[in-house]
């Protein structure tokens, strides 16, 4: 088949990026006529404070990569405040819990973490998850949180005992529960795919329609894919089968309605996480 487009995608941590990960394994944007490669490895050790200085948005501002995904808060955040242009156009497919864990004996619950600093990636999925669950069992003034940086860094502080409680994604909620972590609190969330605007709508559901195919696949047989899950630093300290199935799934993308980015839009704003452009049209594709 003739390649009909070209779309570059910065990468993410691997749990969230399995579904384009398999995708290419099978040749599912090939027969599409899609061009789809990571410009890079994602890096599970460096992170910034600053947003943008990070690989995903960064490969993405400088004109590297055309996509990525990342939480729905933050897509929607990113593409607020991008220099260069972006769009949420989906809902990824990866159905993912943040875990908060602890080590701490003393935090069995919740309310246990009232003023106790919880480990995060600021303006990530960990931070607002923590946030939207955190808001029903604290008052907000006891709700801290305290930007440490990617997942495994976050949960090697928590094994040392430097943080006191953390929120961690797969395959670190596995480790952590294998090495004697136990679990304060779990939230599902779905993420948002973001995309340049220029890019024409026949790549942009040609891509969704590859990755949906995956999801499929990964379900069918999730265990044959977790091997992808275990990045270098950990390496050893867990097999694939130690992964647990209770933590994450994939399923079909789906558009953000208007409904839906309202509310989110909303909410952000009462932890004044406000969007510039809060208004539809300009953020989702």
């Amino acid at each position: 088949m003739t390649l009909l487009h070209t779309l570059r995608i910065a990468p993410n941590v691997p749990v969230f990026d399995l579904p384009i990960t398999v995708a290419l394994e099978h040749g599912l944007f090939e027969k599409r006529g899609l061009d789809v490669q990571f410009v890079d490895k994602h890096d599970p050790v460096t992170s910034s404070k600053d947003a943008f200085q990070r690989q995903k948005e960064s490969l993405y501002e400088c004109g590297k990569a055309d996509a990525y995904n990342l939480c729905e808060w933050a897509g929607l955040d990113r593409s607020d405040r991008s220099g260069r242009g972006s769009r949420v156009f989906a809902l990824r497919p990866a159905v993912v819990a943040q875990v908060i864990l602890s080590f701490d004996p003393a935090i069995q619950e919740l309310r246990d973490l009232a003023g106790v600093p919880i480990g995060i990636n600021e303006f990530t999925g960990s931070h607002y998850t923590a946030l939207q669950f955190l808001d029903g069992a604290l008052p907000r003034d006891q709700v801290v949180l305290e930007h440490v940086g990617e997942p495994y860094v976050r949960y090697e502080q928590l094994k040392a005992g430097t943080l006191r409680a953390a929120s961690l994604m797969e395959p670190y909620v596995s480790l952590a529960l294998k090495e004697g972590a136990h679990i304060i609190g779990v939230n599902f969330y779905r993420g948002a795919e973001v995309i340049s605007p220029d890019l024409p709508q026949d790549l942009r559901d040609a891509y969704l329609a590859a990755v949906n195919e995956a999801t499929e696949i990964i379900e069918a047989d999730r265990d044959r894919y977790k091997h992808h899950l275990i990045t270098a630093p950990i390496r050893g300290r867990i097999e694939p089968q130690e992964i647990g199935n209770h933590f994450f799934r994939y399923a079909h993308s789906r558009p953000m309605d208007e409904g839906r980015f309202a509310y989110t839009a909303e909410w952000m704003g009462t932890w004044n996480l406000d969007l510039q452009s809060a208004q539809y049209e300009q953020l989702v594709l």
